[in-house]
């Protein structure tokens, strides 16, 4: 499974900014995908995931309300929609996968295939 993300960048607290995955080798139509992110000197947390077999989404408190994961599966592309960004939300995104998943609900300890990441830097 390939995983590469893009959109990351420079951003101003209260800003926008939309991030991309696109995958590839995913062979099983049941599978999860979703957000995680890195901040410095912190480990790896996730951000928000999709389950295919509902559509069903999961989203971190830190985020809800202000990010959307969205996806086009015929294209296997996925988006993080990033608004009203505060500088807590600087890190390093990845874009990550787990396949077959057959819960309707996607769980954060179940993905394990992740990309290389894109950094995001929101400026106060």
């Amino acid at each position: 499974v390939q995983l590469v993300e893009s959109g990351g960048g420079l951003v101003q607290a209260g800003g926008s900014l939309t991030l991309s995955c696109v995958w590839s080798g995913i062979t099983f139509r049941e599978f999860a995908i979703g957000w995680f992110r890195q901040a410095p000197e912190q480990e790896r947390v996730g951000v928000t995931c999709i389950s295919s077999n509902s559509g069903n989404t999961n989203y971190a408190a830190s985020v809800k309300g202000r990010f959307t994961i969205s996806t086009n599966n015929a294209n296997n592309t996925m988006w993080l929609q990033m608004e009203d960004l505060t500088p807590e939300d600087t890190a390093v995104y990845y874009c990550a996968a787990v396949s077959p998943w057959f819960g309707s609900d996607c769980s954060w300890g179940a993905f394990y295939f992740y990309g290389q990441g894109t950094p995001v830097t929101v400026s106060s």
